[in-house]
């Protein structure tokens, strides 16, 4: 009795440490969904306040607001493309490395020319626009040439695939079309053309049944002489179809009628 007791109590300590292992797990799921969702809506924000400003404040803050979207929008497009391909190809890592190291100075850049947004002096803004600008240009253009680098790889691979499918696939095509072959050299088929004009065992030709090629035409003779007790040699039995409802189905095809089936 003790002992099942302790077996009870064990499954119950068991049971209730798995459920609070699965609740933290989802807990802390539904905390990442949480953060990626607000980290989303305030890019979003930010985003749509700099298309504005752009827009709305011609000068040097719509030209600050300008390289901000800019240095966003390829950094972010760079990141996206590396991080799916690092999935398939391992070599990418390397170059999501050297875009961690570019993201840093795309982040102090962004930091300056946030700072700049709130400088009431558009003198001082406009003095240092040009090294600002250059400095984007650096940045974002980093980030494209990984990102094209990136792309072509990915449809290189997919095009060295498509490449030897197609070789597979025509070496296939050739196999099952193994009957035009034997056309093309004029070899006969042996399967549908039986052997005549063999020679037997002593060099006399043979028949179709493996007879002599005499003894067609002298089992005939007899019969033709009013022989009658001796039975007419029988035809060979026809060739009937299969049964379509012996045959295998596959998904794509609807199941044989069958007699008395009402539709």
């Amino acid at each position: 009795m003790e002992a099942v007791v302790a077996v009870l109590g064990l499954l119950f300590v068991l049971f209730v440490v798995a459920g609070v292992f699965v609740a933290v797990k989802a807990v802390q799921a539904a905390k990442r969904g949480v953060d990626r969702t607000v980290a989303q809506a305030r890019r979003t924000v930010e985003d749509t306040g700099l298309r504005a400003r752009q827009l709305a404040q011609p000068g040097v803050v719509g030209e600050l607001a300008q390289l901000r979207l800019s240095l966003r929008t390829s950094m972010r497009a760079t990141q996206d493309v590396l991080h799916s391909g690092s999935a398939d190809d391992a070599s990418l890592r390397e170059a999501i490395g050297l875009f961690e190291r570019l993201s840093a100075h795309g982040h102090e850049l962004d930091d300056d020319l946030k700072r700049l947004e709130r400088e009431p002096d558009r003198a001082t803004i406009a003095a240092r626009l040009p090294e600002l600008r250059e400095r984007t240009e650096r940045i974002t253009h980093s980030a494209e040439s990984l990102r094209w680098a990136a792309r072509d790889r990915a449809r290189k691979f997919a095009d060295d695939d498509l490449a030897s499918l197609s070789d597979q696939i025509d070496v296939e095509s050739g196999a099952l079309r193994h009957w035009t072959r034997a056309e093309e050299t004029g070899a006969a088929d042996p399967l549908r053309e039986p052997v005549r004009g063999r020679p037997g065992p002593e060099g006399r030709p043979q028949g179709p049944g493996g007879g002599p090629a005499a003894a067609g035409p002298a089992r005939a003779g007899a019969a033709g002489n009013g022989d009658s007790r001796r039975p007419a040699p029988a035809d060979p039995p026809a060739i009937t179809t299969r049964d379509p409802r012996t045959q295998p189905t596959y998904p794509w095809q609807k199941a044989p009628r069958t007699e008395g089936t009402t539709t």
